[in-house]
């Protein structure tokens, strides 16, 4: 079965997880409505319902296979939940941050390579994996999210 996945952080071309969409089809370019805050969280995005921002992403379809291995860098059900949202090439997953998140910076853009431009997310990702006990995907290599 194809899914639709709405990507927006390190999943993104470009950036440091984007191997796991080899195998998925690029759609398209999306920036959503202004309904969500979108938090930097070290070396990745977490993206949260509610507040005024458009998020800048793309779209990709990917096999069952692939759905499960982004549910895994995700974090998923845990960390991260699935919530299906409007795009112009159909409806599409987006992951949505479910942690806390007091005082993390808000990326007021709404895009992620805003922050990645620099470098500086990835050394973070990587201090991140090392630290987070609470991670689940870090048994399987990820280094950082959506």
């Amino acid at each position: 079965m194809a899914h639709l996945v709405f990507v927006y952080g390190t999943l993104l071309r470009g950036e440091l997880n984007h191997r796991l969409l080899e195998s998925a089809v690029y759609v398209g370019a999306h920036r959503t409505e202004p309904c969500f805050t979108l938090y930097a969280l070290g070396g990745y995005p977490g993206l949260v319902s509610g507040g005024s921002t458009a998020v800048s992403g793309e779209v990709y379809r990917v096999d069952d296979f692939g759905l499960r291995r982004l549910d895994r860098l995700e974090g998923y059900p845990r960390l991260y939940g699935r919530r299906l949202m409007p795009t112009p090439c159909g409806r599409a997953w987006a992951y949505l941050y479910r942690g806390a998140v007091g005082d993390r910076p808000v990326i007021r853009s709404g895009d992620w390579r805003d922050l990645s431009r620099d470098g500086g997310a990835l050394a973070a990702a990587a201090i991140r994996f090392r630290r987070d006990p609470n991670h689940c995907s870090r048994r399987q290599g990820a280094t950082g999210h959506n």
